[in-house]
């Protein structure tokens, strides 16, 4: 097991390593491999990245994010900007955007809406991410799938035996109506995120429990 100093020195390797972080002022603390980012970089978009690098390193169980964003990037970018430009964001992912409400406030913005698929919110959050002078994200869309017919356990396994970053891995799948349950050992915080996401990707899925734990 990697002690935290070991882990302290992966992710600064990985930064170092990474065009959009190498150059960024980002300070990392382990406290038994629960990892607290703090520091200032250009952009959300940035803010996101260096969370999911983090996330990526073996041994990780955990990252607090207390990174804020470069306050020149959002005084000059009024609220008005930028929603503009969320909108145009969203059009290009191809999200549902009659069905997406934006509101914008000192750069915070947050999300209101419905869409179909897990993936579609996730996609929103990244489209934002991107925008300049964005400080804050609060992602409300809800989750509406097309279908409510039974979810088939065979079939959620399956997805998640395809997927290379499970292979080997002891993972258990229960399902209960449109709502799963996935437990086991990973060996990254990562690993776990992408194994979720996996989950989520059959249309009836209404909820996924993560209830797995990092080795």
């Amino acid at each position: 097991m990697k002690t935290d100093r070991n882990l302290e020195k992966d992710i600064q390797d990985a930064f170092k390593w990474d065009p959009l972080l190498k150059a960024a002022e980002v300070t990392i603390l382990a406290n038994d491999a629960l990892i607290t980012l703090s520091g200032v970089v250009e952009s959300y978009s940035d803010k996101l990245h260096a969370a999911n690098i983090t996330k990526s390193i073996a041994g990780v169980k955990a990252v607090i994010d207390h990174i804020t964003i470069d306050t020149v990037s959002y005084l000059k970018t009024t609220d008005e900007e930028i929603a503009e430009n969320v909108l145009h964001h969203l059009k290009l992912n191809s999200l549902p955007i009659e069905r997406i409400q934006i509101e914008v406030e000192n750069g915070h913005v947050t999300l209101n809406g419905q869409v179909t698929y897990n993936f579609q919110k996730e996609d929103a959050k990244k489209a934002v991410a991107k925008v300049k002078g964005v400080r804050f994200i609060t992602n409300n869309l809800k989750l509406i799938p097309e279908t409510h017919g039974q979810l088939e356990k065979r079939v959620v396994e399956h997805a998640l035996l395809r997927y290379s970053a499970t292979v080997d891995q002891n993972i258990s799948v229960k399902v209960e109506g449109n709502v799963v349950t996935l437990n086991g050992t990973l060996t990254s915080l990562y690993q776990k995120e992408e194994v979720v996401k996996m989950a989520w990707n059959d249309p009836g899925v209404s909820a996924v429990n993560n209830k797995f734990i990092i080795a």
